[in-house]
């Protein structure tokens, strides 16, 4: 953490509603990303390899795009696509949107976030909040019609909506993966937020089954695959850090099973004391590279592993791309590092990369 910063999040943004604070900041990176003058002077300063081409120090291929730097921003923090621009410019590599949901939704009753400072984590039950799948397409779309717009990588990331049954789970998974497949470089099937009843339940491999080759057909119905100038785009699932390691093997033959293009692993904790709500940050490091090894030894080298989980520094980085990671996200430790947190661990990585790259490094 910069000293600057340090001294704005103890003089302020600690002294704030943790949910007001990300609002603020969230609004500054947005209107940041909109203006091109700042927004190209502030890249070229913090993140100069974000304009790096194929073989760049650090890039890697996957889903076959070329990704300028391995650390990219974690779905929860851009959940409408408003701020990819802004995110980018301060040096995350990819960028993922979400959760989205097909219908807009409130998310759950305030308060909904809290800071547990004394292990640099966050703890929330946010409930998917957000503009729905429409409005967050839209916003891709516009993205997508500029060059600048269309060498970023942006996932988007899918979850249920509340008010859905559970056994129109697919249906509603399939809408929004309808929407935003036309702009997006992969999906992520999140069935492992802690925050909306019964959506953990459908990590069960009979439930996720169905669900998964629902989004598959929608997907490729949207995006035309298989005929002439299409593309097929690449889902992955995203899961939790609380599944038993047989839990972990069964979804990991799924995958393979289906065909699938990879797992994002892992999502928040609910195994902690601290009150309602999934806890992120640090206490998921050690979990986090425990599930992403298991799940390359599991899955082989095929499809693609994004790790998750603790990230603080660029160490955590390394340990997972040693696990098995292609790619790796982080989000918690914005708050607490600041706005060069992305930059100084994606310069510290392309200075040294390849040395524990899982084999997709250029």
């Amino acid at each position: 953490m910069s000293r600057a910063y340090s001294l704005l999040f103890q003089g302020v943004f600690r002294r704030m509603d943790p949910e007001r604070a990300h609002e603020l900041a969230f609004s500054l990176i947005e209107r940041a990303g909109t203006v091109p003058v700042l927004r190209d002077v502030v890249q070229g300063a913090l993140a100069p390899y974000l304009g790096q081409r194929a073989g760049g120090p650090g890039s890697v291929r996957v889903f076959g795009r070329v990704v300028p730097a391995p650390f990219g921003l974690a779905g929860g923090f851009d959940k409408n696509a408003r701020a990819v621009r802004g995110l980018t410019m301060l040096g995350f590599g990819f960028v993922e949107i979400g959760t989205v949901t097909a219908h807009p939704q409130p998310g759950n009753e305030k308060p909904r976030m809290w800071r547990e400072l004394d292990v640099r984590g966050v703890r929330n039950r946010m409930g998917f909040n957000n503009e729905g799948a429409a409005a967050a397409a839209e916003r891709l779309r516009a993205l997508r019609s500029t060059a600048a717009g269309r060498a970023i990588v942006v996932g988007a990331n899918i979850g249920k909506s509340k008010v859905t049954p559970p056994q129109d789970a697919p249906a509603d998974y399939a809408t929004s993966a309808r929407l935003l497949a036309p702009w997006a470089d992969y999906l992520v099937v999140n069935v492992s937020s802690p925050n909306t009843p019964g959506l953990r339940d459908l990590q069960a491999t009979e439930s996720l089954r169905p669900i998964l080759e629902a989004v598959r057909v929608a997907a490729d119905e949207a995006t035309a695959a298989g005929t002439a100038g299409s593309r097929r785009v690449p889902l992955l699932v995203k899961i939790a850090p609380d599944l038993a390691d047989e839990d972990v093997d069964a979804v990991a033959d799924l995958v393979l099973e289906l065909g699938l293009d990879g797992v994002v692993a892992v999502n928040t904790t609910i195994g902690h004391d601290r009150g309602p709500g999934g806890l992120s940050g640090p206490p998921l490091l050690g979990r986090g590279l425990e599930v992403v090894a298991r799940l390359r030894e599991r899955l082989g080298t095929g499809p693609v592993i994004i790790g998750v989980g603790g990230i603080t520094r660029a160490d955590d980085v390394r340990a997972y791309l040693r696990a098995g990671a292609d790619l790796t996200q982080g989000y918690t430790s914005f708050v607490y590092e600041g706005p060069f947190w992305a930059s100084d661990i994606n310069r510290a990585l392309t200075r040294s990369a390849g040395s524990t790259a899982s084999g997709r490094y250029e």
